[in-house]
């Protein structure tokens, strides 16, 4: 009897290594040394090092400095550890909210988009991209206030990075395993090194610890790759909200901008363990809110931002793409959930 092959809807969460990645990642390991040794290898590490810097400023457009660190979290605290948040959006991601406790959360509306006026002086930090809505700020607007104001602004893009234009930000985190690099592996791009602490070691005093060569390369191979395949990504997206709203579902930041990779939906008087359970019982793999507490399935502090009451937040799932993911996937994953809402509907009488 074939077996269905497992599908992936998780992409935001994590994301297959591309071929190019792989392949990059291979022969760093072949050329072995340590980039901070004075020796031939070490000196031959070094320039790879480097030059992995250069190609990833350049398929980003971004002139200033980069450091390398071990994913976003990490370059998250090194952005915030002297330049602390004044003030924050309430959907930031859970490793923005750990590092600014005392920080002024500012007000969303109901698709979780900024309303915030910015004052001279003040450190915001405000993502680019909700990562389990898929809601894309103003990112234009938001700068154009920045720099009016003489505000600095850290940006989150783990989940734009490559497939949006990097915003007008003072310091701005990616993360490799985002967008087909290897996990462990991210970056701190800083328009000025006088907004971080020195913490002494490796690039340029910025960060301890050797540097991981093989996962710098890959990541600086897979934004190279490029991300052609998403138009497909947008096409698919419309097919499944579609199909969602006609099969009784709620679309969540449906009138906001959004990524084409990520979307939120309710499924009413269903729970999202439940879903979550029956979908990877059918071989589907989808999440509720981020990774990063998708484990506890706690209620979302994005969902509760934008006004949503502790039980419609608690039947949301995400779903998200990849360069693979095609319109078959999006019948299956239809197929799956009308399955679910009809096993789960409340029959008359029941109640």
């Amino acid at each position: 009897m074939t077996q269905v092959p497992r599908l992936y809807l998780d992409h935001a969460a994590t994301t297959p290594m591309v071929d190019a990645a792989k392949a990059a990642m291979i022969d760093a390991m072949l050329h072995w040394g340590n980039p901070s040794s004075p020796h031939n290898e070490g000196r031959a590490a070094r320039a790879m090092l480097e030059d992995a810097r250069g190609r990833i400023k350049r398929v980003l457009s971004w002139d200033h400095d980069v450091i390398f660190t071990s994913g976003a979290s990490e370059a998250i605290g090194l952005a915030l550890r002297k330049a602390s948040a004044t003030a924050t959006s309430p959907v930031e991601h859970d490793a923005v909210l750990a590092v600014t406790p005392q920080s002024e959360r500012l007000a969303v509306d109901g698709n979780g988009v900024l309303m915030a006026q910015f004052v001279t002086g003040n450190v915001y930090s405000i993502q680019s991209v909700n990562n389990e809505t898929g809601v894309i700020q103003p990112l234009t607007d938001i700068a154009a206030a920045m720099s009016a104001s003489g505000a600095i602004w850290f940006a989150d893009c783990s989940q734009s990075a490559g497939k949006l234009p990097l915003p007008d930000a003072d310091m701005i985190a990616i993360s490799g395993h985002k967008f087909g690099g290897p996990p462990g592996i991210g970056a701190l791009l800083v328009r000025d090194l006088a907004l971080l602490t020195p913490n002494g070691g490796q690039e340029k005093g910025y960060r301890r610890g050797t540097e991981n060569l093989p996962a710098v390369m890959a990541m600086a191979a897979a934004l190279e790759a490029g991300f052609d395949w998403m138009a497909n990504a947008s096409a698919l997206r419309q097919r499944l909200d579609t199909a969602i709203l006609t099969s009784g579902g709620q679309i969540v930041a449906e009138s906001a901008p959004r990524l084409a990779t990520i979307a939120s939906y309710r499924m009413p008087g269903v729970s999202a363990s439940s879903q979550l359970i029956n979908f990877d019982m059918a071989g589907i793999s989808v999440s509720a809110g981020s990774a990063c507490s998708s484990g506890t399935l706690k209620t979302s502090h994005a969902l509760a931002a934008m006004g949503w009451g502790t039980e419609a937040a608690g039947e949301v799932i995400r779903v998200s793409f990849g360069p693979a993911t095609n319109d078959a996937d999006i019948d299956r994953f239809m197929a799956a959930w009308r399955q679910i809402a009809e096993r789960n509907a409340v029959k008359p009488g029941s109640a």
